[in-house]
């Protein structure tokens, strides 16, 4: 990933939760759908969170899942900070700091999830990371991508950005905190969710489909 957008992140580490709900304006189904496809009757699954962030999904799933065993893989050194202060005490979480396309591990996860993170990669990133997803599940393991996705065309894409713009600015951020989130969403590399599903499918993962979708924010998933 950019070295421009790693410290983009490293600034706004301590405010990204704070903010996260203001600028995901669909954040509960969003959020919600996405847990929900982290469904087993495992009671210690493994579950690798690609661009972990702070930790704030991956708290979600481990509040479903007190028993998992997670690894948190981020970039920021500074955003996993703030999720090692999350989950401090917990001896079910790891931590990789570095950028998830550098990284390798056998196929021993039940699920691979990831919010919002995958979009900062070029289209030939994403379809190699697909593929290397697909070699780190189990047989019949789940990747489970919350992300952004660009418009089918242009001006939906430009009505999509409208309709953010609009949400975040009615939101009570201040202008300074508006601006930055500008600024980084200006530098995404959002890909048509058609695409997207395809590379999943020439990876090899079955049953891959969109499970939710409001505007440019999509949850889809497939299995191994």
């Amino acid at each position: 990933m950019q070295e421009s957008v790693k410290r983009m992140f490293d600034a706004v580490a301590n405010e990204y939760d704070r903010q996260r709900r203001k600028l995901v304006p669909c954040f509960d189904d969003f959020y919600g759908m996405a847990l929900s496809l982290v469904e087993t009757d495992k009671p210690e699954p493994e579950i690798l969170d690609l661009g972990a962030g702070t930790g704030l999904f991956s708290g979600m799933v481990l509040r479903k899942y007190p028993n998992a065993r997670l690894t948190l893989v981020d970039f920021s050194e500074k955003m996993l900070e703030k999720a090692r202060e999350r989950f401090r005490g917990s001896g079910r979480v790891r931590y990789v700091v570095g950028d998830c396309t550098g990284l390798d591990f056998p196929p021993s996860f039940d699920f691979v999830v990831s919010s919002l993170s995958i979009h900062h990669l070029t289209h030939e990133g994403k379809r190699r990371l697909f593929a290397k997803i697909y070699g780190w599940l189990k047989d019949g393991g789940v990747f489970v991508n919350a992300d952004l996705v660009e418009g089918a065309t242009p001006e939906v894409h430009r009505y999509f950005r409208r309709r953010w713009l609009a949400s975040i600015r009615a939101s009570g951020l201040a202008s300074e905190e508006i601006d930055a989130a500008i600024e980084r969403r200006n530098m995404d590399l959002d890909a048509k969710l058609a695409d997207q599903i395809r590379w999943m499918e020439e990876a090899g993962f079955r049953d891959v489909d969109c499970m939710y979708k409001y505007l440019d924010f999509g949850v889809f998933c497939g299995r191994k």
